[in-house]
């Protein structure tokens, strides 16, 4: 543990350069806060043989009506690269949390679709996250909330969803 705040001493210097200091400190805070929540994330899942993107995976399968979805409709909803999707959809079979079958109706399509053992794990690791506030338990609820709403605008500039609809 550092004695100070080293994104404060960057701010301090950035302020002798440039301008944006502001920005720059909330930006680097930002970054800063996503490795620490995303660390935590992943050691609390290690033990379930989970990482944070597998386990958004199989709950978005959980979440899905039929317990499976085209791949690249994960990708969409994921917000990923087809890349990617196709190296958590492999791990997640390897080890039996999801399957891979035909699509009903198109046959150029792949669904991933979870099992019985992916379902129990996601109700065992999402116990385990819920305990632990997601990583974010230094902040109450009125916070997580306002936190959610002073990112929401920057989201929705970059493309994320269409805030009108």
């Amino acid at each position: 543990m550092l004695p100070f705040d080293p994104i404060d001493e960057a701010s301090r210097q950035w302020t002798k350069r440039w301008d944006a200091a502001d920005a720059m400190h909330a930006v680097t805070s930002l970054m800063r806060v996503q490795q620490l929540v995303l660390a935590r994330l992943d050691s609390l899942l290690r033990p379930h043989g989970l990482s944070f993107a597998r386990y958004e995976a199989l709950v978005l399968l959980v979440f899905s009506s039929r317990g499976s979805l085209p791949l690249g409709k994960m990708g969409e909803r994921l917000q990923v690269h087809p890349t990617s999707v196709t190296s958590i959809v492999r791990r997640l079979e390897a080890s039996g949390l999801i399957v891979r079958v035909p699509h009903p109706e198109d046959g150029r399509a792949v669904l991933a679709e979870i099992t019985p053992a992916g379902r129990a794990l996601v109700e065992r690791a999402t116990a385990d996250l819920v305990a632990a506030g997601f990583a974010l338990d230094d902040l109450d609820q009125a916070q997580h909330n306002a936190l959610s709403e002073l990112l929401r605008p920057v989201r929705a500039a970059a493309g994320d969803y269409d805030p009108d609809s």
